[in-house]
């Protein structure tokens, strides 16, 4: 491998265990030839979403220039073209290695365009429209590198398992998300539940939530539960090698919407975290457990209204 991609390589796995802890965690318990194919994959999603939501202090129009421009030199390069950047070359061996899908790469920089105009979602069909790209497509890149004995059958519980994670974080950042005049929550799932959103900023301002809130962040629970439990039996159907490390991975996010209903449903009071003590435990748990056993869905078992 030349100094060039060694050092592609080196920058995504850098970016990943800078800032996806959790994910990070799990991807140790791969085999080290498919890590750093994971970090490249992660790399490459977390570069341009860093590119949206780390420059808000431009304008949107410039800001969506160099999405633009970061965009086509990774176009370019899927053609062959040389590529100056310190990151796609990783992605685009990658991409090469396992001969990955284009239109997923180019549906998960459509979303990201959006994150630079769409302030909120009407109704739960518009947020998966946006997350098709965002998350479910981060499902079905990662499957040639995890592996399967069936992987038509493993696609969509793989799709499942990017909206799970994805709809965990907007629970888990709905704060976060606020700072940045966004709200992932439906507008129609706020209406259910007579939220507003100057509901949603009061209960930022306070660190503290309301009973209404309470319940509109505990339905949203119970939809990503939905989500995990349509994932999980994808779990199963990969590599053996691949298993142990998206176990652990279920687990971990899995364990963040434990953390939330722990805390009362209440997402102002503090970010919801899972323990050390416990993401330890999780890694143990899941090194110890037989290859194809089946998952747990996390959380109490609720109903949507």
């Amino acid at each position: 491998m030349d100094t060039d991609l060694t050092a592609a390589y080196a920058r995504c796995q850098e970016l990943h265990q800078r800032h996806g802890r959790t994910y990070y965690l799990a991807t140790r318990l791969l085999p080290a030839w498919k890590r750093r194919h994971v970090h490249a994959l992660y790399g490459f999603t977390r570069h341009a979403d860093e590119i949206v939501d780390r420059t808000e202090d431009l304008p949107p129009a410039e800001r969506a220039a160099r999405l633009d421009e970061w965009s086509a030199r990774f176009v370019a390069g899927l053609h062959g073209e040389p590529v100056d950047d310190p990151l796609l070359p990783a992605v685009l061996h990658t991409i090469a290695i396992f001969d990955l899908d284009r239109a997923d790469f180019a549906s998960f920089l459509g979303s990201m365009a959006l994150d630079l105009t769409v302030m909120s979602y009407p109704t739960y069909d518009d947020l998966l429209d946006y997350m098709e790209g965002s998350a479910a497509v981060i499902g079905t890149m990662m499957l040639p590198i995890l592996g399967s004995s069936d992987p038509a059958a493993a696609r969509e519980p793989a799709r499942q398992l990017g909206f799970a994670f994805q709809l965990t974080n907007f629970i888990r950042d709905v704060a976060e998300d606020l700072d940045r005049g966004r709200t992932y929550l439906p507008d129609e799932d706020l209406a259910k539940f007579g939220v507003t959103r100057d509901d949603l900023l009061a209960a930022k301002a306070q660190g503290r939530t309301t009973a209404r809130i309470r319940d509109l962040i505990e339905y949203e629970v119970t939809r990503a539960q939905a989500h995990y439990e349509a994932a999980a039996p994808g779990i199963t159907l990969l590599s053996p090698a691949s298993q142990t490390c998206m176990r652990t991975a279920y687990a971990l996010y899995g364990g963040i919407l434990d953390e939330v209903a722990a805390q009362g449903y209440d997402v102002f009071v503090r970010r919801a975290l899972v323990p050390r003590r416990r993401r330890m435990a999780v890694v143990a748990r899941a090194l110890l457990t037989p290859t194809g056993s089946p998952v747990a869905v996390p959380g109490p078992r609720l109903i949507l209204r």
